[in-house]
């Protein structure tokens, strides 16, 4: 285990580096995630967003966990673009339950540019609210990179979802090293990156270490970094996968903190089937950011009103509010 944490982010880690910190005792794990946790952030501050489906069903993908692919089985119908008006005024809401940050992802394999002008409408639309954007569309063109650029798009949502050797068991539509692609076109934009992955796709632990490394390899680090438990949907491939071991979970966050000390590691799908007691040790290995609302695309996701419970019980605060 390193004595001395480096005063700034690296690059260069190795896969030995991240296999031993990985694999040391839990205790000494988490220690060091909190000490690392605690050198860049105030451990008692949680990033806070919201997450709207803008267009839901029908993706072209075979993403063998995602209940909007029109090729795994899933019975979800496609739905078309959200009127710009009733994003707007969802992203109201948001803000008013204490949202910073409003995401909105549309299930494409790539926008269309008949559609760029409303995706623009939304962004400018909602960051003239005071909120920041984030949007997950797909692979982009260098010209829709621009666009929403010019639009003043804050974050960009690209996961990849689990290492390069797992990925062809998930998805064979698409390939890693487009995923990489779109997210070097959009850190060339200047646009900040959201990148994360899943957990529960049958991977194992070298997988997790991998996708890991993959994103705190990157010239940059994601700014942001989800880290999903799958919700096993009905009709698809992953319909019957087993359920990720909670301290498993734990460790990837650690993890996730130690290689990646000054992005958000954010909690994402999968909370409903988390213990209180999982989200805090998640919360003490590092994690600083989840999504609210009852809905995350087309699952299900803890009530704000247990959010609000839990972050008391913790004293943990929305990034943003004032003090107690």
């Amino acid at each position: 285990m390193p004595k001395d944490m480096p005063p700034s982010p690296r690059n260069d880690w190795t896969r030995d580096e991240a296999v031993q910190i990985f694999t040391q005792p839990f205790m000494d794990l988490l220690f060091q995630a909190q000490t690392v946790h605690r050198a860049n952030f105030n451990p008692n501050r949680v990033q806070m967003s919201r997450l709207l489906s803008v267009k839901t069903g029908g993706c072209p993908e075979d993403c063998s966990y995602c209940s909007q692919s029109a090729r795994n089985g899933a019975q979800l119908s496609a739905s078309k673009l959200m009127q710009v008006e009733m994003v707007i005024a969802e992203a109201r809401k948001a803000k008013a339950a204490g949202a910073t940050r409003y995401c909105m992802g549309a299930a494409w394999r790539e926008p269309k540019d008949r559609d760029m002008a409303a995706i623009e409408a939304m962004v400018q639309g909602v960051r003239a609210l005071g909120m920041e954007t984030c949007m997950t569309l797909g692979m982009l063109s260098e010209n829709q990179v621009l666009r929403l650029k010019d639009a003043g798009l804050d974050y960009y949502n690209h996961n990849i979802d689990t290492s390069e050797a797992h990925y062809p068991n998930v998805i064979t539509t698409r390939t890693f090293a487009e995923r990489l692609d779109t997210l070097a076109r959009v850190r060339e934009a200047g646009i900040k990156v959201c990148s994360g992955g899943i957990l529960g796709l049958g991977e194992s632990d070298g997988d997790r270490i991998d996708m890991l490394l993959a994103l705190a390899t990157l010239p940059e680090h994601p700014e942001s970094v989800p880290i999903n438990m799958l919700i096993p949907m009905a009709g698809t491939p992953l319909a019957d996968a087993p359920p990720v071991d909670p301290i498993d979970f734990v460790r990837v966050i650690a993890l996730g903190r130690i290689l990646m000390p000054r992005s958000h590691m954010r909690l994402s799908a999968g909370r409903t089937a988390m213990s209180d007691e999982m989200q805090a040790l998640c919360f003490f290995a590092g994690a600083n950011s989840l999504f609210m609302g009852d809905t995350l695309l087309t699952a299900a996701n803890p009530e704000e009103s247990r959010d609000r419970q839990l972050m008391d019980r913790l004293g943990l605060l929305p990034e943003g509010a004032a003090c107690r």
